[in-house]
């Protein structure tokens, strides 16, 4: 089947669109990118996401033309990527514009706008969105849910390997050998490029969105006392199953990072070395106190494996692990999540359930994302 993946992520940089080629199941599955291409939203549209994301209040009315214009914006990306393939089937992750865990005895929630019918509607294609709703609702987190994806791809005989996602949130998923009976975990480690960008921004009066390379946060020092004591927050000593999102790591966050810093009197350069190390350490941590051992490989993708400073401070702290990316084993790290998204729509459409629940929390395994499917005839 051939399937396009549409995805933007909490870094809000664009929608990743990929064609892929699919075939097989689950032990036997096979997927073959066809095509792939980021398509940046416009200017007004991201900054009114972000602003969403950091608290503007909506009237229903305005949350209805921004969910039916994201829709737009991905609907033209699957438009624009189907002219060099066709195909029959679109998995669509949306924008999350909030999440929120769940708690005792409170179920988790989790929106991302984008709608799956009207992306159906416009593209004429059989659509499948909204894939955390059914986890959440089994007590599950909704997120992770690339996990499984990736047991099923990029599982080693006989080593063990962790694939570290570094969008905007960074996510793990921990894949023991093929021929050992431990089980697969996964969770969200913190922060990935998100207080990383915000910081740039704010260095720049919002002229730059990125550290290019890592290339400014490398001419500082990060200031340990200060990333040791952020790691004592609650989000990151919590044992998984844990997601979070902007809701926890926002501006206001950033903001509190901020002053101490400049308490501590650091220079812009250290303080984006400081900023980027708490990604850094969050990681680190996590696999120190929540993996059963640390991986023989962590494989990178997402935005921030293009960030060759922070590849090498992680890699300074995982010495018995080597560090590099999807790409070397043959999953392009740019489009990995959108393939992801085209995965799970076709194990929808082919009733097969999506999720891990030892990673989402959910009580069983079940069918991921709702369908929207337009008929030919009246």
């Amino acid at each position: 089947m051939i399937v396009i993946g549409l995805m933007s992520g909490t870094s809000v940089d664009g929608i990743d669109a990929a064609v892929v080629k699919i075939s097989g199941t689950e032990e036997d599955l096979k997927v073959k990118l066809l095509a792939g291409e980021t398509f940046a939203y416009p200017k007004k549209l991201r900054d009114e996401i972000l602003a969403v994301c950091e608290g503007k209040a909506l009237s229903i009315a305005q949350f209805a033309e921004l969910d039916d214009a994201i829709a737009l914006q991905f609907a033209n990306a699957a438009q624009k990527i189907r002219s060099q393939h066709s195909a029959e089937l679109i998995g669509s992750h949306g924008q999350t514009i909030y999440h929120r865990p769940p708690e005792a005895n409170q179920l988790g929630y989790s929106l991302q706008v984008g709608r799956g019918e009207l992306i159906a509607h416009l593209t004429g294609i059989k659509t499948v969105a909204d894939f955390r709703s059914a986890d959440i609702a089994l007590g599950g987190e909704g997120a992770p849910l690339v996990p499984k994806i990736d047991a099923c791809l990029l599982s080693h005989p006989t080593k063990s390997r962790a694939i570290q996602n570094l969008g905007g949130i960074g996510n793990v998923a921990y894949l023991p050998p093929k021929t050992s009976n431990q089980t697969q975990f996964g969770w969200d480690t913190g922060p990935g490029n998100v207080l990383i960008d915000m910081a740039v921004a704010r260095l720049t009066n919002g002229t730059k969105t990125y550290d290019h390379d890592g290339q400014w946060a490398a001419q500082g020092s990060p200031y340990l006392p200060l990333v040791n004591q952020w790691l004592q927050q609650d989000f990151f000593q919590q044992p998984p199953p844990k997601s979070t999102g902007r809701e926890l790591f926002s501006q206001d966050y950033l903001e509190r990072c901020w002053q101490e810093m400049e308490r501590a009197k650091l220079s812009d350069r250290d303080c984006l070395a400081t900023i980027t190390e708490l990604t850094v350490a969050s990681i680190v941590h996590s696999y120190q106190h929540f993996l059963p051992q640390i991986p023989d490989r962590v494989l990178l993708c997402g935005g921030g494996s293009k960030n060759s400073y922070l590849r090498q401070r992680l890699q300074a702290e995982l010495t018995s692990a080597r560090i590099s990316t999807t790409d070397e084993v043959g999953i392009d790290s740019n489009f990995k999540e959108a393939i992801a998204f085209a995965v799970l729509a076709y194990w929808r459409v082919k009733s097969i359930p999506g999720n891990l629940p030892q990673v989402t929390g959910a009580t069983r395994s079940v069918l991921l994302g709702d369908i929207y499917e337009i008929n030919s005839t009246p």
